[in-house]
């Protein structure tokens, strides 16, 4: 842990030098991955509450014992005058004094996954402790789902995340309705294509819900963790790392507008008339295709249809969605690779299952059709399309992935009241690698 904090203290100093305002580290940058219940809980601190108290670990170190973390990291947001987030382990006694009456885990004692911020001055200011545990069989689910944020001078308010947590209702949905566009991320991704790479998904929240996003992602080559970035509904920058790089951390630093009085995803939406869900973009009749196949993507069984010519018109339905694309593929060259039109309509089934309606146009792995909804990296045929839902939910999240894992920013999005949700796209980079509309049915996940 100190090692990784003296890894913190020139990055901290670097970002102050570029002129940062805030700062955030990755989840479980302090503590690494290697660690039981048991054999975590003596590196752990007590943090307290600072809805309950002011305190500065930094000018006062003495007032809570054991808190050499938070003193350092109080004392690195004071000396380069910056808001600095990160990740560590809080451990609190039975009982909560947020939630006396819950029950007290057998060990008698709480352990949270905990995100903690301090004021540019080394203050605390909050306290989030994580919801959506991932495999964390060290860390607790909090009694009640925290809602946390903290304000700024710089740029008003930011809420609080952590890795899974940004797939479900809570916190991400109820920081939304709260007003929060401005959105805090440390995580420990463990990248899976196609559908869930981390800049990709990162890059489709902000476009979705239209908020800032600060992802923080720790490197870890083995488990497949690479990916960060700084984004807006109108900009990204970003790292992931390619094959063969170091495995070594990464400072990203953008200027980005305040969004403090941006409007959500829900106001934001189109009013212009766009071609009904039941027809083709250029407003033809559209049957939905005959030539479907099934097959497994993302441990979710989608109705496919293969692209099997050049240019065309497609429909797929799976259940009560139905997905319409029309593209082009460009330049018409030889090559041979495979383009299929997903649907999934229905209860995705991994370590915490959860309601999804998507469309996803991808590039199989193969030159077959159960290589469709495998892992694709690296495509050559770019394509104009345009990709349209209608979904039984306003949460819609697009994203387009172009050869090598680089992210495209869609041409143009709409939205209609109704649920209808259209991405068109054209000029793309590289060639296509996947193009989606991930749809969360929050509202499901517990049906």
């Amino acid at each position: 842990m100190q090692k990784n904090l003296d890894v913190y203290e020139p990055q901290a100093a670097q970002a102050a030098q570029q002129g940062a305002q805030i700062l955030v580290f990755p989840e479980y940058g302090l503590n690494g991955f290697n660690f039981t219940r048991t054999s975590i809980s003596g590196y752990l601190e007590t943090i307290p509450d600072p809805e309950e108290e002011h305190w500065n670990p930094c000018t006062d170190p003495q007032r809570h014992s054991n808190t050499e973390v938070l003193h350092t990291l109080s004392c690195m947001a004071r000396r380069h005058s910056l808001y600095l987030v990160a990740n560590m382990g809080d451990l609190q006694p039975c009982p909560l004094k947020s939630s006396p009456s819950s029950t007290c885990p057998p060990d008698g004692h709480w352990q949270f996954n905990t995100n903690v911020v301090f004021r540019s001055d080394g203050e605390l200011v909050a306290r989030y402790h994580k919801e959506n545990l991932y495999f964390e069989q060290a860390f607790d689910t909090p009694p009640q789902p925290e809602i946390v944020t903290f304000d700024t001078p710089f740029a008003g308010k930011f809420g609080l995340l952590t890795c899974f947590d940004i797939l479900f209702k809570e916190p991400t949905v109820s920081l939304l309705e709260k007003g929060v566009h401005q959105l805090i991320f440390p995580t420990a991704w463990m990248n899976k294509l196609p559908l869930m790479y981390s800049v990709a998904v990162q890059r489709s929240i902000s476009l979705g819900v239209n908020v800032t996003l600060l992802a923080a992602n720790i490197r870890h080559n083995r488990w497949k963790m690479t990916g960060s970035g700084i984004y807006t509904p109108f900009s990204a920058t970003y790292h992931h790392a390619q094959k063969g790089d170091p495995e070594e951390g990464k400072l990203l630093v953008a200027t980005v507008p305040v969004l403090e009085s941006w409007t959500t995803g829900e106001e934001a939406t189109e009013t212009e008339s766009t071609p009904s869900t039941d027809s083709n973009p250029d407003g033809s009749a559209a049957s939905p295709s005959s030539d479907t196949f099934s097959s497994f993507m993302m441990n979710d069984l989608y109705t496919f249809s293969i692209l099997s010519e050049t240019e065309g018109k497609l429909s797929v339905c799976d259940d009560d969605l139905c997905c319409h694309l029309q593209y082009r593929k460009l330049p018409q060259n030889s090559s041979t690779e495979l383009y299929a039109l997903g649907a999934f309509s229905g209860i995705h089934k991994g370590y915490k299952r959860f309601a999804v309606q998507a469309c996803a146009l991808i590039r199989c792995a193969g030159l077959e059709e159960d290589s469709c909804g495998r892992p694709v990296e690296e495509a050559e045929t770019k394509m104009d399309f345009q990709l349209e839902g209608k979904f039984g939910t306003k949460y819609v999240y697009p994203s387009v992935l172009a050869s090598h894992l680089v992210l495209e920013q869609p041409e143009h999005l709409g939205k209609t009241a109704d649920g209808r949700v259209t991405m068109k796209h054209s000029n793309m980079s590289g060639g296509l690698v996947t193009a989606c509309l991930y749809g969360r049915m929050y509202h499901l996940d517990n049906v």
